[in-house]
C-alpha cells in the first residue's frame, strides 16, 4: 500500500454528521451547536442536567520526555479511546485544542496521526471554533483597559512600573517578548515597559481551562492580579470593571467542543495550555462532562509526565476533584535510543545496548507517576524500523520495575492495533488498585512546593533562587495565596533545566529566575532556566511548507 500522510488519511475520512456522534453519548441534537456539518459544541443547560449522574473512569496518557525521534502521546490517546471503543466499551477522547505558534512553527499539527487521528484534522489545527481567538481578545481586551484606565486619571492610582498582565498572540514571535507601549506622545497614553506571551501562556486560558461554569469563569476572571498601587496593594480585574465583558467573549469559548475520530468515536477538544510553561490539560468542564456521559475517558497532559502528568495531578486532579484510574506512559524504541546517546541519523541501526541505556528515562517517569497512587501502563508506539530485540529491551525494563510495556500498532493498524492496551487498561482501572493523591499538601509553604516538585520529581539536588523571588512568595502567602500549587515552568525537553541533558540525571540544579501570581486560575508559576513564554520559531519553520494546492488543499500541516 502506499504510503499516505496524515493530511491524506485525514482528508479521506468517512465522518458521521456530528448529530450522531453527540447520540453516541446520550447528547441530543437540540444540545449541541454545530459548527459546521463535523463539529459542533455541547450545550451549557445539557451539560448543568449531568449533575448527579455517576462518573466514569478516568484514564491519563502520559510520556516520556520528548525528543526528536517523536513520542506519538497524541496519537496513542485517540488510537486507545478507538481501542476501547472496539472491544466494547463506551469511551470518549478528552485533548487540547491546537496553537497556531507551534503548527506554523515546529509542530506541524497536533491532531494525533496515522489511523489514529482526530478529525476534521485540518480545521482543528488552524481556527478550530475560535476558541484561541476569544481567549486572546479576551486578555488582550483586559490589557487595553488598564492602559485606557491610566490614560484618563488612573482613579485606581495604578503604579505603572508594577503592571504585570502583559499581552498575548497565538502566534511564536520572540520580537514580542519585551516591548515599550504608548510611545510617540501625550496622546498614547503613559510610555511602560511590557511584552507579550503566546496566547496558551495567558492566564485567561488556564482560567477557562479550570472552569467549571460560567459563573465560575467570571469569578476567576474577576480575581486576576493586573498589578499594583504604589504601597504594593493588588489591583485587580474586577476593579477595572473588566470581568464582564472578558466573560461575554468567553461564552461561546467555554462550551467543550465534539468532533470525532477516524473511526467514528467521539472526542471532546477543548482548551489548550502548553505544558512547560501552563498547566499542559484539556478544560475540565470538557472532562467531567464526558466522565458523566462515558464509562471510559482517555485524556492526556503536554509533554513528558514530569511536567504534563504532575500538573494534571497536582493543579487539575487538586482543583476539579479528579480521581484517575490508571495512567498510560507512552515510549518508543526511537526515543530510548536518543536518551541512550544515538544521534537522530543512526536510529534505524539496531542497537539493543543503547535501547537499555536510555530507558532509565521511562524508570523514572514509572516510578514518578506511581508515586501519585496510581497503576502504570507501558505503551510501546511502534516504528517500522524497531527490531524485536529492540522492543524486548524495552518490555524487560519496564517488568523489572513491575510494570507491563505493551506494543501498539495503532499508527499504522488504528484500533485494531491496540486492544491489548486497552484490555489492559481496563483491568487496571476496575482492579480499584488506585489510591489516588497530590504530591504535596495545600498548606506547604510555596517554596517547598517548588522544592518538593524539583527533587521528588526533577530528582534535583537544590533548588535556587535569589531572595526577591523568596520574598515575593512570602508575600502572597501573607496575602492569602500560600494554599495554591506550584505550576512549574521549564524546559520539556529534560528532568533538569538543560535541553541537552538527556536520560535520567539527578543532583542538578533548577533555578527559579521568576514568579508570576495567577491568582484567577488558581497557581503560582515559577519559571525555571530559560524557558520562555514566548517562543520564537525555528530557522526553517513549519509554515514555509504550509499552502494550498491547485485544488484548493491544505498541504504541509501535518
Amino acid at each position: 500500500m502506499a504510503f499516505r500522510t496524515d493530511i491524506e488519511i485525514a482528508r479521506a475520512a468517512q465522518k458521521l454528521p456530528i448529530q450522531q456522534i453527540g447520540m453516541k453519548l446520550g447528547i441530543p441534537a437540540e444540545d449541541l451547536v454545530p459548527y459546521g456539518h463535523d463539529k459542533a459544541k455541547v450545550g451549557q443547560a445539557f451539560i448543568k442536567g449531568l449533575e448527579g449522574r455517576p462518573d466514569g473512569k478516568l484514564i491519563l496518557v502520559t510520556a516520556i520526555n520528548p525528543t526528536p525521534a517523536g513520542e506519538g502521546k497524541t496519537t496513542t490517546t485517540v488510537g486507545l479511546g478507538d481501542g476501547l471503543n472496539r472491544i466494547g466499551k463506551r469511551a470518549a477522547i478528552c485533548i487540547r485544542e491546537a496553537s497556531l505558534g507551534p503548527n506554523f512553527g515546529m509542530k506541524g499539527g497536533a491532531a494525533g496521526g496515522g489511523m489514529a487521528q482526530i478529525v476534521p484534522m485540518e480545521e482543528m489545527n488552524l481556527h478550530f471554533t475560535g476558541d484561541f481567538h476569544a481567549i486572546t481578545s479576551a486578555h488582550n481586551l483586559l490589557s487595553a483597559m488598564i492602559d485606557n484606565h491610566i490614560y484618563w486619571g488612573n482613579d485606581l492610582d495604578i503604579d505603572a512600573r508594577r503592571v504585570v498582565w502583559r499581552r498575548v498572540m497565538d502566534m511564536n514571535d520572540r520580537a514580542l517578548r519585551d516591548t515599550v507601549v504608548s510611545l510617540c506622545g501625550v496622546s498614547n497614553g503613559y510610555p511602560r515597559q511590557t511584552g507579550f506571551d503566546i496566547t496558551v501562556a495567558s492566564e485567561v486560558m488556564a482560567i477557562l481551562c479550570l472552569s467549571r461554569d460560567l459563573d465560575d469563569l467570571q469569578r476567576r476572571l474577576g480575581d486576576i492580579v493586573i498589578g499594583y498601587r504604589r504601597d504594593k496593594a493588588p489591583i485587580h480585574c474586577r476593579d477595572l470593571k473588566a470581568d464582564g465583558a472578558m466573560t461575554v467573549l468567553l461564552k461561546d469559548a467555554m462550551q467543550p467542543n465534539l468532533v470525532q475520530t477516524l473511526e467514528n468515536n467521539p472526542a471532546f477538544v477543548h482548551g489548550g495550555p502548553f505544558a512547560n510553561i501552563a498547566h499542559g490539560c484539556n478544560s475540565v468542564i470538557a472532562t467531567t462532562t464526558a466522565l458523566k456521559l462515558a464509562d471510559y475517558v482517555v485524556t492526556e497532559a503536554g509533554f513528558g509526565a514530569d511536567l504534563g502528568a504532575e500538573k494534571f495531578f497536582d493543579i487539575k486532579c487538586r482543583k476539579a476533584g479528579l480521581k484517575p484510574a490508571a495512567a498510560v506512559i507512552v515510549a518508543t524504541v526511537r526515543a530510548m535510543k536518543m536518551n541512550g546517546g544515538v544521534a537522530k541519523a543512526d536510529l534505524g541501526v539496531e542497537n539493543v545496548a543503547v535501547v537499555q541505556a536510555g530507558c532509565p528515562n521511562l524508570g523514572r517517569h514509572i516510578e514518578n507517576v506511581k508515586s501519585f497512587g496510581l497503576p502504570v501502563v507501558v505503551a510501546i508506539n511502534h516504528f517500522h524500523s524497531d527490531t524485536e530485540a529492540e522492543v524486548q529491551a524495552v518490555k524487560d525494563y519496564a517488568a523489572g520495575l513491575g510494570v507491563e510495556a505493551i506494543l501498539c500498532r495503532h499508527w499504522a493498524e488504528g484500533s485494531a492495533g491496540i486492544t491489548d492496551l486497552a484490555q489492559k487498561v481496563v483491568a487496571l482501572a476496575e482492579s480499584g488498585q488506585a489510591d489516588f493523591a497530590p504530591l504535596y499538601p495545600d498548606a506547604m509553604p510555596l517554596f517547598d512546593k517548588i522544592e518538593t516538585v524539583a527533587k521528588r520529581i526533577y530528582h534535583a539536588g537544590e533548588v535556587t533562587a535569589d531572595k526577591a523571588i523568596r520574598d515575593q512568595l512570602a508575600a502572597w502567602e501573607e496575602a492569602g495565596y500560600g494554599d495554591l500549587p506550584v505550576c512549574m515552568a521549564k524546559t520539556q525537553y529534560s528532568f533538569s533545566t538543560d535541553p541537552s541533558l538527556r536520560g535520567a540525571p539527578s543532583g542538578h540544579v533548577v533555578p527559579v529566575r521568576e514568579v508570576r501570581l495567577s491568582a484567577g486560575a488558581g497557581f503560582i508559576v515559577a519559571i525555571c532556566g530559560e524557558i520562555m513564554t514566548m517562543p520564537g520559531l525555528p530557522r526553517v519553520p513549519s509554515a514555509e511548507t504550509i499552502r494550498l494546492n491547485a485544488a484548493g488543499q491544505i498541504e504541509g500541516l501535518f
